[in-house]
Order: structure tokens, then C-alpha cells, then sequence
């Protein structure tokens, strides 16, 4: 049988420490890296009242962060970073602020190249069941419905 390690406050908390400097991370994770340690409830909330006071745990700051990888990185849309963002328990507000960190040109811009990256992919098939690939495609990114539809317009005219 495989023994886990127990930690004390102390050690627990340097722990969590090196995790947040590492990466930006959401307080869920945090939560559940602590839980995962088998640290007790009143531990726990030392532990998140140490991290979110030395400015190793910050919401916003990981918000921010998570929206300007994934849309610079993955090129996700707002409707898929909101999705994640909320499944990680962000509030509405701090999700708002977040998404301050995108330019609007910038966002249409990687809509556009990514629409037109995937269409090149979908070459010598019908034009109906390239459009609703591609339509498929950026809806599951994540792209808003009236972008991708304005987006097919101007890349099938005459459809």
C-alpha cells in the first residue's frame, strides 16, 4: 500500500506557494491541490488567506492571464474562455475585466487568418460542406455566431 505524505501548515504552505510562482492559478485549483495534500478545512482557509495576502493567489491576475493564452495560443474565442473561465468558478465581473486584455482589431484579425488558415485545409471539397465545416470549426473554438457568419459571408459570397 502506497503511504502519502503528510504536511504541516508550514510546509503546506511553501508548497503552495512554489505552485502559484510557477503559474498563474485560480483559487479552484488551488483548493484542490490542497485537498488533494489532505490538509484539513481550517488548514485550508490558513493556507488561502496566506496565499491571496502575499499576492500568490490574485483572480483577476489569473483571469487576465488565462484569456490572453488561450485566445494568443490556442486562438480561442470569447463564447470558450468564458465557458472555461466560469467552469473554474471566475465571477461574471472578474471575467468582464479579463477580457479588457483583447484588442478588438487584434480578435477579428485571428478570426479572420484562422477562418481562412482552415478553409485552405478544406480545399476540393463542396463549397456547402466547406462552409459548414469551417462554421463547425470556429464554433467549437469558440467564436461568437454572428463573427463566424459575417466571416463565411465575406469568404463565400455567393452562397
Amino acid at each position: 500500500m502506497l503511504k502519502r505524505p503528510s504536511y504541516t501548515v508550514n510546509e503546506a504552505t511553501r508548497k503552495m506557494e512554489r505552485y502559484c510562482t510557477y503559474q498563474d492559478r485560480c483559487h479552484q485549483e488551488v483548493l484542490r491541490k490542497l485537498r488533494e495534500m489532505r490538509m484539513i478545512p481550517e488548514a485550508i482557509d490558513k493556507i488561502m488567506g496566506h496565499l491571496i495576502a502575499h499576492g500568490f493567489l490574485n483572480e483577476e491576475r489569473f483571469a487576465r492571464s488565462f484569456v490572453r493564452g488561450k485566445f494568443r495560443i490556442k486562438k480561442w474565442g470569447r463564447v470558450r474562455i468564458t465557458r472555461e473561465l466560469k467552469n473554474r468558478d471566475i465571477s461574471p465581473y472578474i471575467i468582464r475585466m479579463a477580457f479588457e486584455e483583447l484588442d478588438d482589431r487584434e480578435y477579428s484579425d485571428t478570426l479572420r487568418d484562422l477562418a481562412r488558415k482552415r478553409l485552405s485545409q478544406l480545399e476540393g471539397i463542396d463549397p456547402r460542406l466547406q462552409k459548414k465545416k469551417l462554421y463547425d470549426y470556429l464554433l467549437y473554438r469558440g467564436w461568437e455566431s454572428s463573427r463566424i457568419y459575417d466571416q463565411l459571408d465575406e469568404l463565400f459570397p455567393s452562397y
